[in-house]
């Protein structure tokens, strides 16, 4: 078990804390073998009846995989990533399964950063999920920053927004509030930082049978999104640009359709584009585009495939370098133009990197 992951019991609901706050709670491997643990043990524990996952600190629910971890291994075998690295996106994907047919009620508190896995933790799940939003919640899927797509499940879950409104979030990477999120579909119930000492009072003093209509009715009790959480609001502002340029069919027609656009919000998205890389933005519409098709089991087969080629690629380890290591935010991407990007090369993160019975996820059941 993790030091970083805490559990215990109460009134009939398992809870979950990531504690790990100087890294904004980021998923190391041990963290995601000791949450995968903990869920299998009371997947089947009747003392258990719903499930509350939270981060220890205001500042972040969970910032994503430890992208550091990837880098420092990467750096070791740059062409091929190393075992460890194949191990934990395997196991994070397999945490991401479990979490999605999870039998119980299952409520994520999203306080703070929740970005690339904390979102595979958070929207992966059961009917009978929960997620909460605060205003201090900053949530996104900022991989085409740093040389990957979104993944964790995204292929599924961006894919089954409204409109065009998870590929734009999926290509650029853009963080969003409270009022996106809920806009979204990416949240359930909103609660205000200043209102959280209610919220953990209902924790305490519900059961866990009952937790799931004691956070609603919780939250509906509570003012609708204002002030800090509504004031980043900008999904349904912008939905008819998101919807009319994020049609255009590829990402080389979206800046197209941008560029001819003079308004604030295309030229800051733009913007945007530009510091991203090109060929991964390329992989994310075409991984979106096929998720929409396809059930969790498959969307999460694909992008562990994906995975495989991005760690051949060797461009993620450049993007975490550019943001995180040496911090110049200036990556070197290849290509460097999105003109230079083929359809081979994105075809090449699509295509099967083992045969269907040796997949590392071949045993992953479908329904949606």
């Amino acid at each position: 078990m993790s030091a970083h992951v805490i559990t215990r019991i109460v009134n009939g609901t398992g809870c979950i804390t990531l504690d790990r706050p100087k890294a904004l709670n980021s998923l190391s491997l041990d963290m995601v073998r000791a949450l995968t643990s903990t869920l299998l043990a009371w997947r089947t524990d009747d003392a258990v009846q719903a499930v509350l996952i939270r981060g220890s600190s205001d500042k972040a629910f969970c910032a994503g995989g430890d992208i550091r971890f990837f880098h420092d291994l990467g750096q070791s075998t740059p062409q091929h990533g190393s075992a460890l690295v194949e191990d934990f996106f395997t196991e994070e994907y397999a945490l991401n399964h479990l979490v999605h047919h999870y039998p119980k009620p299952y409520i994520a508190l999203m306080d703070g950063v929740v970005m690339g896995g904390g979102m595979g933790v958070a929207q992966a799940g059961p009917q009978s999920r929960v997620r909460i939003v605060t205003d201090r919640t900053k949530m996104a899927m900022p991989e085409t920053n740093i040389g990957l797509f979104p993944d964790v499940g995204a292929s599924y879950f961006l894919a089954r927004l409204p409109g065009k409104v998870g590929l734009y979030l999926g290509v650029t990477g853009a963080t969003i509030g409270a009022a996106d999120a809920l806009y979204a579909g990416l949240a359930d119930h909103y609660v205000p930082a200043s209102d959280l000492t209610g919220l953990e009072a209902v924790f305490s003093g519900s059961t866990g049978s009952g937790l799931s209509a004691a956070v609603a009715a919780f939250a509906a009790s509570l003012r609708a999104p204002e002030g800090a959480a509504a004031a980043a609001a900008t999904l349904e502002k912008n939905r008819a640009a998101i919807d009319q340029h994020f049609s255009a069919g590829s990402v080389p027609a979206i800046v197209a359709s941008l560029q001819a656009d003079d308004s604030e919000f295309a030229r800051a998205t733009l913007a945007t584009m530009a510091t991203r890389s090109p060929l991964m933005m390329c992989v994310t519409h075409a991984m979106i585009g096929r998720g929409a098709g396809l059930d969790i089991a498959d969307c999460l087969r694909m992008e562990r495939t994906a995975v495989r080629r991005t760690l051949e690629n060797g461009q993620v380890i450049e993007g975490i370098r550019a943001l995180v290591i040496d911090k110049d935010h200036a990556p070197r991407w290849e290509p460097a133009a999105l003109a230079d990007v083929t359809d081979e090369m994105v075809r090449r993160f699509l295509e099967p990197a083992w045969p269907d019975h040796a997949h590392p996820l071949r045993h992953f059941h479908g329904a949606a």
